[in-house]
């Protein structure tokens, strides 16, 4: 039987800056591959209805520029143009056609009008092709000069390149029968910060493993509180467990919580809450110990006190369907409260591109329940 499942997404956060009648064409890459791919996109923060004029995917060729006769528009609800209220997402109609696994797609907005608040997700990149003796572009998007630019395949419209996505929130496929579909829920750990483009630890796990991985981290991410998106308790809810496909769920957020001085009882709390929900949908959720961070500017002995704690609920409250132990796979055995050396990307915070492989490879698999593994 067929089934509709997110091969890539993106976290929902507020992108600075005002836009009026241009194209963004935002650069992502497959998990799975399927069939008939359909585009998810979102005003999550918007302050007033958005209305998007064309939308086009693509294949990526170099920089902005499309491979010749592989741009085709996506319709929604059998039309070109499409507006999403405040706070709104609108998935398109089915484009035929095969979306290989791991593949570089381009997908093409173009903006009606002015918009003050564009919704997107910040500090993005996506790995680049490299062919012998060709340039890195590691890119997330690129905005036009004015004007609707959705179709070009020239790319010569595209003057600005970025590190934000914007208004993109899922490319959905169908396979034809149940492939296991593991988003990961977290903070700049899980947008790969420290990390070279295309190494975070969620990367490195989706070409590792034979599913899909979906990536739901937000740079300054917090479990409790607002940061630049969405608490994660509210983000499982409005974001993840909406979209097609979803069994697993893996939590990695705290640490910006715990820096802000949140206390272990209320993460503590806030977890089993975001567990219940996981379960009441039919979603597992793997917890994920929080790494050593002494050295790191908001470093405290309370703190430090505060994430032993809630590494321990993590590890043995029986709470979680599983643990993926980063603690253990980062830290320092000379000196646990910090990260290995050759694990720190320098602020004592974030690993650096060996410390993702690390933590890639602490991921227990498989991560879904037996009978939904193809």
């Amino acid at each position: 039987m067929s089934r509709l499942v997110t091969t890539w997404a993106a976290a929902s956060e507020r992108v600075g800056g005002s836009l009026c009648d241009l194209t963004v064409r935002n650069i992502v890459r497959t998990t799975v591959g399927g069939t008939d791919s359909r585009v998810r996109l979102t005003n999550a923060f918007g302050d007033r209805p958005v209305t998007f004029g064309h939308v086009y995917v693509g294949v990526p060729r170099s920089g902005a520029a499309l491979e010749p006769g592989s741009n085709r528009m996506v319709t929604f609800g059998g039309r070109p143009c499409v507006t999403l209220p405040s706070g709104e997402t609108g998935l398109s109609d089915p484009l035929p056609g095969r979306v290989p696994s791991l593949a570089r797609l381009a997908i093409s907005i173009h903006l009606q009008g002015h918009h003050p608040a564009p919704t997107g997700r910040n500090r993005a990149t996506v790995p680049a092709e490299r062919p012998a003796g060709s340039a890195r572009d590691t890119a997330a998007a690129y905005r036009s000069r004015p004007g609707d630019h959705a179709a070009d395949e020239d790319g010569a419209a595209y003057v600005e390149p970025l590190t934000v996505w914007h208004w993109l929130d899922a490319l959905v496929v169908t396979t034809p029968g149940p492939v296991p579909v593991v988003a990961v829920l977290g903070d700049s750990f899980t947008v790969g910060v420290g990390a070279e483009a295309g190494h975070g630890w969620a990367d490195l796990l989706a070409e590792r493993a034979p599913f899909a991985i979906v990536n739901e981290g937000v740079s300054g991410g917090r479990v409790l509180t607002p940061g630049t998106g969405r608490p994660a308790e509210e983000r499982l809810t409005a974001e993840v467990l909406t979209k097609p496909g979803i069994d697993t769920v893996i939590l990695l957020s705290g640490i910006n919580d715990i820096g802000a001085g949140a206390r272990p009882d209320a993460l503590v709390a806030a977890y089993r809450r975001m567990v219940d929900r996981a379960h009441a949908a039919g979603v597992r959720m793997i917890g994920s110990t929080l790494a050593p961070f002494a050295g790191a500017e908001y470093f405290t002995g309370e703190g430090e006190r505060t994430r032993t704690a809630v590494n321990a609920f993590i590890r043995h409250g029986g709470v979680f369907d599983g643990v993926a132990d980063f603690d253990a796979a980062l830290r320092d055995p000379a000196d646990p409260l910090r990260l290995h050396p050759g694990h720190d990307s320098g602020d004592h915070l974030h690993p650096s591109t060996a410390g993702h492989h690390a933590m890639a490879a602490a991921v227990p698999l498989p991560l879904s329940s037996p009978e939904i593994i193809p």
